[in-house]
């Protein structure tokens, strides 16, 4: 069974920290005192997190990552739906994160887009906030889906 698990500001950590160490090499730092985090479970193995917080007027996604033998089960998708339906529920003006160039494709298929001055190895994206799009089926190229409902 697959869970989401949210962590509040302030909150312990030490249940997804292992998953953010072994992903980027990371342990807890200063953002996380500023940060909303969220887990994801598998059959309860803590195997995927990322985190939002809030600086500058925007709301910023990061540390978003899963466990190399969990990859492909769309666990990722699930933390940046998570991550986004936050920003979306706290009435975001929009929503940035800086990724690796080769991860553009990952979080332009949720709307976020490339931002001009953006180097290879550090490419900024942003998504206005009344662009944020959660329903799966609007970017669905399947036409005879039976989940699509008509517009």
């Amino acid at each position: 069974m697959i869970q989401g698990k949210w962590f509040a500001p302030g909150d312990d950590l030490s249940d997804l920290l292992p998953v953010r160490e072994t992903v980027f090499g990371l342990s807890a730092d200063a953002q996380d005192a500023e940060s909303w985090n969220v887990l994801v479970l598998s059959d309860s193995v803590p195997v995927a997190t990322g985190r939002i917080w809030w600086q500058d007027g925007s709301f910023w996604l990061g540390g978003i990552g899963v466990l190399e033998e969990y990859r492909r089960r769309h666990l990722g998708d699930l933390v940046l739906r998570l991550l986004l339906y936050k920003a979306q529920s706290h009435s975001a003006r929009e929503v940035r994160l800086v990724c690796p160039g080769n991860l553009t494709g990952f979080f332009s298929r949720l709307g976020l887009q490339e931002q001009p001055g953006s180097s290879p190895d550090s490419v900024e994206m942003m998504i206005p906030g009344d662009r944020i799009d959660l329903d799966t089926c609007s970017r669905c190229p399947k036409q005879n889906c039976p989940n699509r409902q008509p517009c």
